[in-house]
């Protein structure tokens, strides 16, 4: 069993902002699965299905990105589904629009769902995919994060959440390192 989640925010004026990097990744992957992502369910709307013979679950936590740990918890407890079986995707400020980076483990680098999960899981050992959406010095991050992706950065902004996507389709059936060394 699989548990994919994806970070951002619910409500109408957090939609296509960059702070929902991870939301608009589920929505892709659950296309490219034919999963419809609409159960309310562990604080969460999740959709269920199986994937080449893998049980797969995607989340969108509905509790807000600071408190995303809460969602996580109540479906790793319910499923008892390993850390290892966990793939969290979500913006990244050090990574610039375009990229994402894969890792098995580290830090929370100050994105806070992240932290949550960690917390809730009391571990930094989480799969994650991280989409870059760069930052502005000039801006305050809030205010940044919670803004909409320039106009000139949405090409690649978009090839980034398409390439997470395919990761996390291809981490469903390959091993994680395998994931990672394929798209790192």
């Amino acid at each position: 069993m699989k548990l994919i989640v994806g970070l951002g925010n619910i409500g109408k004026e957090y939609e296509n902002t960059r702070h929902n990097a991870g939301f608009e990744v589920i929505d892709i992957l659950a296309d490219r699965l034919n999963i419809k992502v609409d159960q309310k369910k562990f604080k969460a709307t999740i959709g269920i299905s199986n994937v080449n013979g893998e049980k797969v679950i995607l989340m969108k936590p509905s509790t807000y990105m600071n408190l995303s740990g809460n969602a996580v918890i109540e479906c790793v407890n319910f499923y008892k589904i390993e850390t290892k079986d966990i793939i969290v995707v979500h913006d990244d400020l050090d990574l610039p629009v375009g990229k994402i980076r894969i890792r098995e483990k580290g830090s929370a680098g100050g994105q806070k769902g992240i932290k949550s999960i960690m917390n809730q899981l009391h571990t930094t050992d989480i799969n994650r995919i991280r989409v870059g959406i760069d930052k502005d010095p000039r801006i305050p991050v809030v205010d940044y994060v919670l803004g909409k992706t320039k106009k000139a950065d949405l090409p690649a902004y978009k090839e980034a959440l398409n390439k997470a996507a395919e990761a996390l389709e291809s981490s469903i059936t390959l091993d994680f390192n395998k994931v990672m060394n394929r798209y790192n």
